[in-house]
């Protein structure tokens, strides 16, 4: 099964979706107007069931095959999120909303699961039920876990579940995967050091909290390279570091920082906030400061299913003629919370050359979107055959 050439066909509409949605972006939970366009589509496509407000904004399409004699269920999920970032691409339809683009290129996956919602609801070449979700807030807000939350998964009796993103660098409509972990775990967070302030002229009458800040920061680095298993993953970042003095002659009294963690396992992610914490209070005190330490646990480990994660691949060659290995990524992504609940997988598809995602400059690729389609109706087509 190659492209679909009903794909081919549909291109220049579901480019024009995508370009919509592109030039009218929206952040978190806040997708009213990409939640609205994906529901008004999903009715036009003639789908047996359309559900709004599920996970607070996301929506819910459900097309029935020809015949439902095994009584599987597909779900295929879509995030349809932007990012607080000013685009910079100068494309004539950019962003009209300023301080927010599409510059991880949901626009593109969202366009791409309603061309494959089109398809599979004029064709219905399937035994069985596929349910299109529709995400919002993957960007930090944990959407895929709202919609898990308000119980999708058994509302619907979904058995299986696979998600697509882009992926700058590798060659447009190519795929890439991996089974077991993929996407990491993603924590965050805070440390406020207490000293006492004084004037930088009579710094022994203080105790330090830039001094104590900077032994903290230098002494975090240690979980990686002394706690951790080396062949084990772990990164520790200190992101933002803010003084409560602004002036040139004051010791402050107070350091705050930010950061994150990120792990791909269980047993990786408790060592190192324990480790996080013990180093931050332990060297304060050393130097007669408090640390204070917020830790908060974010999106868990992305892990594909070996057996989806097989088939998946099976479906990308099919498609492209090959499927590369993908390596570990230490970005996170909440399509784990609904791989916490059922069997699935989560693969790349090549965005070709340009800007990597999260950039001001970056630009989902329309060339990919066949490849895209094509992946996502022979998950259905070629998991649940007709009878």
């Amino acid at each position: 099964m190659p492209v679909k050439n009903r794909f081919a066909e549909l291109l220049p509409e579901i480019t024009a979706w995508r370009r919509d949605l592109h030039e009218n972006p929206e952040i978190l939970f806040e997708t009213h107007r990409t939640s609205a366009l994906v529901a008004e589509k999903l009715r036009e496509f003639g789908c047996d069931e359309v559900v709004t407000g599920i996970g607070r904004t996301g929506v819910v399409g459900v097309i029935k095959g020809k015949t439902d004699t095994a009584g599987k269920v597909i779900g295929l999920r879509a995030d349809m999120d932007a990012l607080p970032i000013h685009e910079a691409t100068g494309l004539p339809y950019a962003s009209k909303t300023p301080g927010a683009m599409h510059a991880c290129g949901h626009d593109g996956h969202t366009a791409m699961l309603l061309g494959a919602a089109k398809y599979l609801s004029e064709t219905r070449n399937f035994d069985g039920t596929v349910v299109v979700i529709f995400q919002p807030a993957e960007e930090g807000g944990g959407g895929g876990r709202e919609m898990c939350a308000d119980g999708m998964m058994d509302r619907w009796n979904i058995t299986e579940v696979y998600g697509m993103h882009n992926w700058p660098g590798r060659p447009a409509g190519s795929f890439a995967i991996r089974p077991g972990a993929f996407f990491a775990a993603t924590d965050q967070f805070e440390i406020v050091i207490e000293g006492k302030g004084g004037h930088a002229a009579k710094p022994q009458e203080t105790v330090d909290s830039t001094l104590v800040a900077a032994h903290v920061i230098t002494a975090l680095q240690s979980i990686a390279s002394r706690n951790a298993d080396p062949v084990d993953q772990v990164v520790v970042s200190v992101t933002a570091i803010e003084s409560s003095s602004k002036a040139f002659n004051v010791i402050a009294q107070r350091v705050h920082m930010k950061g994150t963690v990120r792990t791909m396992s269980k047993d990786m992610r408790d060592l190192a906030e324990a480790r996080l914490r013990a180093i931050s209070t332990g060297t304060a005190g050393a130097f007669g400061a408090v640390a204070e330490v917020t830790y908060h646990r974010g999106y868990p480990c992305m892990v594909n299913h070996v057996d989806q994660t097989d088939f998946a691949a099976r479906v990308a060659r099919s498609v492209a003629g090959d499927c590369a290995d993908a390596p570990l990524i230490m970005g996170g992504e909440d399509f784990a919370f609904m791989l916490e609940e059922r069997p699935g997988a989560y693969i790349l598809v090549g965005n070709g050359d340009g800007a990597s995602v999260h950039h001001p400059e970056y630009n989902f690729n329309d060339d990919v979107i066949p490849a895209g389609c094509s992946w996502w109706a022979g998950i259905v087509e070629q998991r649940m055959p007709a009878a």
